[in-house]
Parts: C-alpha cells; structure tokens; sequence
C-alpha cells in the first residue's frame, strides 16, 4: 500500500502541492502578525487577545487545507474518471479498491501532515514574536504534548471531513463539482451568520464525519464490478 501511495505522489507531482501548502502558510502567517496588532505611536500594540489569535489560526488554515484537500482529490481521483485514465489503472493486476485506497490516502496523508506542520509553525511564529510585536500568547502552550495532540485531531478531523466533495465530484463526474462542494464545506464548517457558528458544534462535526464515512464507503462500493 505505501508503495502505491508514494507512486500517487510521483504521478501527481507531489512537489507542486507542496509548494502551495508552503506559500499558503506564508502568506497566513503575514496576515496574522497584521492582524495581530497596529502601530500606535511607533509601537506596536495588541488588538486581538491569545484566544482571537488561536481562532484566527485555526479558522484560516482551516479554510485552506479544506480547499486544497478537495483540489487533490479532484486531481488524483475525479478528473482520473474523467479523462478516463482510471480505466488504464484498473487494468492492473491491483485489486480496485487498493488504488482508489491508495489515492485517497494519499491525499490524506498529506494534508493532515501539511495542516499540522502549518498550525505548529503559524503558533511557533506567534510566539517567538510576541515580545517584538507585543502580542499575547498565552493560550499556546508549545510545551505540552495535549496542545500538538489537540492540533492532530483537529486537522484529521477538517482533512476528512473534506471528502464528502470527493463523492459530489464523482456524482457530477465533475471536477469542478468536487471543488465547488470543498467551498460549501468550508462555508458550512467555518462560517458563521451573525453570532450564530456551526465551527465548534461537535455533533455537527461528528455526523460529517459520518457522511465522510459513508462518501469513501460509497467510492468503493461495488468498484471491482461497475463500469468505468
């Protein structure tokens, strides 16, 4: 199986999302030191407390590991039904279900990996920072072990929610539908109306959790069968 998920890699260029993960997060971590304070008098001084930062940190990387979750699987899996390259794939002596399972965990693999990577960082960033800029940071406890797990579980939770796009896409044998549906997700997981948020709602959550259960459940069903 790992042999397959490191020749998705390759095939897809891995390079390239990588290269997006690293700039995102670059640009993430100047809209934050911004936005982290203003200059008063020649100094800088505090606008947003340690908890402003922290949902700043969660909600922006959030929205972008969602996104490029579900640009990759309209890449590696999507838009292979499309151009009907799948067809050459399952023609493999590889059982069907192996390929789509090493697809999907590669995307998998990588964006957990790359959100964890871009929050450790953007909180590392704030806090070597804070006596420079004046922030607060006192919420981001870089020397405990919960803080980092709390971060992994929090990021496998957002990258496997974003698979719910992958059956749209397949539904719609659209790549672009598998996108459109990663923007939904990320209106519906991290937007808000008013005072009103779904982003903290864990019963939410959990139940897309399950509808993303059942999107990869749905993707393999019956594929060593059906038609291409």
């Amino acid at each position: 199986m790992w042999k397959l998920i490191r020749l998705e890699w390759k095939k897809n260029n891995i390079i390239k999302y990588m290269w997006k993960a690293l700039i995102m997060t670059f640009i993430l971590g100047i809209f934050i030191l911004a936005a982290a304070g203003e200059l008063e008098n020649g100094e800088k001084v505090l606008t947003y407390g340690s908890s402003m930062l922290k949902s700043s940190v969660e909600l922006f990387t959030n929205i972008c590991f969602i996104l490029l979750t579900s640009v990759m699987l309209a890449s590696f899996i999507v838009s292979a039904y499309q151009n009907k390259t799948m067809n050459l794939m399952f023609s493999y002596p590889i059982n069907r279900k192996k390929i789509l399972a090493s697809q999907m965990l590669a995307v998998w693999i990588f964006n957990v990996t790359a959100l964890v990577l871009a929050k450790v960082l953007l909180y590392s960033v704030l806090v070597m920072s804070k006596k420079y800029m004046h922030i607060t940071a006192a919420g981001i406890e870089l020397g405990s072990g919960m803080f980092y797990v709390e971060i992994l579980i929090g990021s496998a939770v957002m990258v496997s929610i974003s698979f719910i796009a992958l059956l749209v896409g397949l539904w719609a044998k659209s790549s672009k539908a598998a996108i459109v549906a990663g923007v939904i997700i990320v209106c519906v997981t991290q937007g808000n109306i008013g005072a009103y948020t779904l982003l903290d709602n864990m019963p939410f959550h959990a139940a897309l959790l399950m509808i993303s259960a059942a999107a990869v459940f749905l993707t393999l069903y019956k594929v060593e069968t059906k038609d291409v």
